[in-house]
């Protein structure tokens, strides 16, 4: 891999982090518990709210795995190993790479 696709995959994962950081602050208050108080809202109100809750909490979860790939990219780029098959040591596709910068295993190796 040549050093401006290197470079524009640093970019790419560096942008990645801002937007995943954002995110995460954004929306940091629709994962609190959500109050049980009857008087304030009904039961299906609860509920949805409890589903909505649940589900930005999976979304955080899922933001945090993504951040903590990152800096593992970056190594990789730095070192020289990016966009080469942890398991088989073959090239990952830029397709599949474009897709998501922090793969780390080719698709033969992944399924």
């Amino acid at each position: 891999m040549d050093s401006s696709t290197t470079d524009s995959f640093r970019e790419a994962l560096l942008d990645l982090k801002a937007e995943l950081e954002e995110l995460e602050f954004i929306s940091k208050d629709a994962i609190k518990p959500v109050t049980l108080d009857q008087s304030a809202v009904g039961r299906l109100s609860r509920m949805d709210a409890m589903q909505g809750a649940e589900m930005a909490q999976e979304a955080s979860r899922r933001r945090k795995l993504q951040l903590s790939r990152i800096p593992s990219a970056l190594a990789r780029i730095e070192s020289g190993d990016f966009g080469r098959c942890l398991e088989c040591d073959e090239l990952i596709v830029i397709g599949r790479l474009r897709i998501d910068p922090t793969y780390v295993c080719c698709i033969k190796c992944t399924t």
